[in-house]
């Protein structure tokens, strides 16, 4: 066995050590949403173009931990883990992204290594991999207490202080092995037309009222390493999927992701939230994983793992079937006096309603749903007069099998009366409709 050889089993037995001690480090939910959520909604405040985006799937603030599969370790991504000391937990992460994994091989990683430190506080950007459709910023956050760790709204900013027209999640940043130490990532992803500045500011701005502060590193993008990078898949087939037209447009490749464009036919009886188990299946049987997805009305685009550095000869994707629901059943009503409830599904009953200062929580509760699909939401709320409210928050357990509870703040509705209606954004239903599609690829 040669010295490289060994020195990558060694790398590779770090990473899996790491990832141990990764995957038991306890991520309270309420954080890492509230996290996606702040990411989501500033981003759409800042955003000028007129693209919608919107994330899916249970765990939207954990998307680069829905990527499964496993590449050994080259000597490139050996050079990414020392180019990024201490960051062996987030590379594990990458690691299990195909796509991303190949980016980086493909020299495509770009060193930041730039420190904003004050008040006992550090946050270094590590890094950063971009091209004409997202850009993933890894960075370390350093003498960040237990009670204090992801608790950050983040920004991103041109060089004139405007918010950029990207969407982006982000989960709290996750403890490393030393106690005041935590990792994280931002993924942003745009339109190809949005403006790409080539100095971005990121902002962390503290949630702490008892440690406020606002940490700042400028940094420069070179978008030149994948100028032009992109290749067009012709589809455009129609598939019929438990009973619901989709058609299916055409995939865009890009050096860390695939967009699949699809269209809901406005006919259909049901209101797709999503097509469940969504993968990529090559020649070889590698499957490359939905990750994201964007909508607006009927339009989809879901995103993939890219195999832009590794084109196969077949393609087909493969699903398991709908996360839908009768469109008749997407209203729900409820009589705040009575406790009524009007419309929504079999099995959604309203359990009370509690003022809490400015705000009101409703809570619901939900039997024979099945698990592992995404939860119950509410697109929007309206009060007799017509007037919109925001729902900035919301919690779920599922204690039992089959049954859960569901608690959602309808922001400054203490003074609501009368009936509230809501119409259901999302809710744990799904059909199995397994299908397949082969993609053509010449």
């Amino acid at each position: 066995m040669t010295d490289e050889n060994k020195t990558f089993e060694a790398l590779e037995r770090r990473l899996h050590a790491r990832k141990a001690e990764y995957d038991a480090i306890p991520v309270p939910d309420e954080i890492a949403h509230l996290a996606v959520q702040s990411g989501i909604r500033k981003a759409t405040r800042n955003r000028k173009s007129r693209l919608r985006w919107g994330l899916s799937g249970l765990s939207a603030a954990c998307i680069i931990l829905l990527f499964t599969g496993c590449i050994r370790v080259s000597p490139a991504f050996a050079s990414f883990v020392e180019q990024l000391p201490g960051m062996e937990g987030i590379v594990n992460l990458i690691r299990q992204d195909k796509g991303l994994q190949l980016a980086v091989d493909q020299s495509l990683l770009q060193t930041v290594n730039i420190t904003d430190k004050h008040d006992g506080i550090s946050v270094t950007v590590n890094g950063v991999i971009t091209d004409d459709a997202r850009m993933v910023i890894f960075y370390t956050m350093k003498g960040v207490s237990n009670r204090e760790g992801g608790l950050y709204d983040i920004q991103l900013q041109d060089e004139h202080g405007e918010g950029l027209s990207v969407g982006m999640s982000y989960e709290s940043p996750r403890q490393t092995g030393s106690t005041d130490t935590y990792e994280g990532y931002i993924d942003a992803f745009m339109s190809e037309e949005a403006v790409k500045p080539d100095k971005i500011t990121i902002q962390f701005q503290s949630r702490d009222k008892a440690q406020p502060g606002t940490w700042s590193v400028t940094f420069p993008v070179d978008y030149s390493l994948t100028k032009g990078m992109k290749k067009t898949i012709p589809i455009h087939q129609t598939a019929t999927i438990d009973g619901q037209r989709i058609e299916f447009g055409e995939a865009v490749l890009y050096p860390t992701r695939l967009k699949l464009d699809v269209k809901f036919d406005p006919d259909n009886s049901k209101e797709i939230f999503g097509l469940r188990n969504l993968q990529l299946v090559d020649e070889q049987g590698r499957a490359w994983r939905t990750n994201l997805a964007t909508s607006s009305g009927d339009e989809r685009s879901i995103f993939f793992e890219s195999m832009y550095f590794a084109i196969p000869k077949k393609l087909t994707l493969q699903g398991s079937g709908l996360s839908a629901l009768d469109k008749t059943d997407l209203d729900v009503t409820i009589d705040l006096k009575t406790g009524r409830l009007e419309g929504g599904p079999k099995g959604l009953t309203f359990a009370d309603s509690e003022v809490k200062g400015k705000d009101r929580v409703l809570e619901f509760h939900l039997s024979h749903f099945q698990n592992g699909v995404s939860p119950l939401t509410f697109s929007t709320a309206a009060d007799e007069q017509g007037k919109n409210y925001d729902i900035p928050n919301t919690s779920w357990e599922a204690p039992d099998q089959g049954e859960a509870v569901a608690w959602y703040t309808i922001e400054n509705g203490a003074s609501i009366k009368g009936k509230l209606t809501l119409r259901i954004g999302s809710y744990p239903m799904e059909s199995s409709s397994p299908f397949s599609l082969d993609i053509p690829l010449e």
